[in-house]
Formats: structure tokens, C-alpha cells, sequence
């Protein structure tokens, strides 16, 4: 059994839809530490006239200290739902596909999330679906696993049975392969195919989220993606 695991990132690019393709069970890291800088968990890049075009989700951390990301609560001052779908209106309308998810997005808007997680895991699953990928989702939350770094990554293995760990080559360097081998279980990488396909305003711009693929190209998104 193969198993990869990931952060919960908010609109995630095609990369991590792939990685998951190639998984049985893809586990999402929802009760480890949510990162202070900058982070793909709160924001990612669509696509407009003026070349990329960044969202993000405000959230809660003032005296809040160190969170878990299952934790995490949205901010729900101001007008940025308002302001997030507007963008992607403009940013789209033209796109071929547009008019097929306008439906999802408005519903996921009008929806006053009060987790982080919730909103994430909401976009996740649809575009999951949109891409048919069928690969089975668990939060590492329901585990009950306590460890950190490697020794989490082996542990979850070990908890659902998987004899092989996927990550991404670039991830490969913070991995202990050696760890992972005296564990039983094997480490493997993989890189995601070049894609590239049509997009709106001008030269192709890479690794945007997985909304853009799907905006673009539809029911085409999954062969794009996994290179056919």
C-alpha cells in the first residue's frame, strides 16, 4: 500500500492532486504545527491580466501563541469573501469551464467557515472529484498520533499498513531515507510531469492552483495532469 501525506493547503496546485493519484491513501496533516511565516496553507496563485494573482485567507493568530492547523480559526472581518470571489470572476468569466464551478464557488463563500481546516478540506474534496481521483482521504487527527517529523510519517505507515512512503524528490533531502528502511518501509519520489495548457492573459504560468487547470480545461484537467 502506498501512502503520501500533506499539509491541508487552501486551493492546492496540481502537484498535490497528483501525488495523490499515486497514493492509496492520501493522509492530511491537519494537527501538526501551522507555520508562522507565509504559508500555501492560507493562500495560493490563480491567474488575471495583470499575470498572477494571489488570495488569501485571513486568519486569527494574536496572542495565540504556537497552533495546530486544526486549530486555526478564520478572521471573518471585512469583505474578503466578497472580494475572493469577485476576483475570480473577473479573473475568469472567459475561461471554457468557468460557468461549470461558478455554483461551488459561490456556495463555498456564502458558507461562514469558523476552521480554517473546514474551508480547506471543502476545496480539497471538490477539486478531488473534478479531477477524478478517487484515492481514499484521512486526517492525521483521527490517528491519534503524537510524534513529530519522520517518526510521524513512519508511525502513520505503520497505523494504516502502508509498506511504501511517496514524497516529492524535492522533499526528499528533510526525509531520513535510512529511518524509513529500519522501519519496514520503503521511501519513494516522485516528479510531477511538465504540464502545460491553455490558459487566459498571455504566457503560460506554472504550478497555479489546481482551479485554474480546471477552469481551463474541465473533464480534460486529469490527463493533463497526469501527463497522458
Amino acid at each position: 500500500m502506498i501512502l503520501s501525506a500533506n499539509q491541508p493547503y487552501f486551493f492546492p496546485f496540481p502537484g498535490f492532486f497528483y501525488k495523490a493519484y499515486l497514493s492509496d491513501i492520501l493522509v492530511i496533516l491537519d494537527d501538526v504545527q501551522f507555520p508562522r511565516g507565509t504559508t500555501w496553507i492560507t493562500r495560493n496563485r490563480f491567474k488575471n491580466d495583470q499575470g498572477s494573482l494571489w488570495l488569501t485567507v485571513p486568519v486569527k493568530k494574536k496572542g495565540l501563541g504556537l497552533q495546530k492547523i486544526d486549530a486555526v480559526r478564520i478572521c471573518h472581518d471585512g469583505r474578503w469573501p466578497k472580494k475572493h470571489l469577485e476576483s475570480l470572476k473577473n479573473a475568469y468569466s472567459r475561461a471554457p469551464y468557468f460557468k461549470d464551478h461558478i455554483g461551488f464557488l459561490e456556495a463555498l463563500w456564502s458558507i461562514k467557515f469558523e476552521k480554517l481546516i473546514d474551508l480547506n478540506l471543502r476545496v480539497i474534496r471538490y477539486l478531488m472529484q473534478q479531477l477524478k481521483i478517487g484515492t481514499k482521504v484521512i486526517l492525521s487527527s483521527e490517528l491519534g498520533i503524537h510524534s513529530t517529523g519522520d517518526t510521524l510519517l513512519i508511525e502513520i505507515c505503520r497505523e494504516m499498513g502502508a509498506s511504501e512512503f511517496l514524497a516529492q524528490s524535492s522533499a526528499q533531502k528533510y526525509l531520513d531515507a535510512d529511518r524509513f528502511a529500519d522501519a519496514g518501509i520503503r521511501l519513494t519520489q516522485f516528479k510531477q510531469p511538465l504540464l502545460i495548457y491553455p490558459q487566459l492573459w498571455g504566457s503560460f504560468i506554472p504550478n497555479l492552483s489546481a482551479l485554474d487547470l480546471i477552469f481551463n480545461c474541465g473533464p480534460k484537467g486529469h490527463d493533463i495532469m497526469i501527463g497522458d
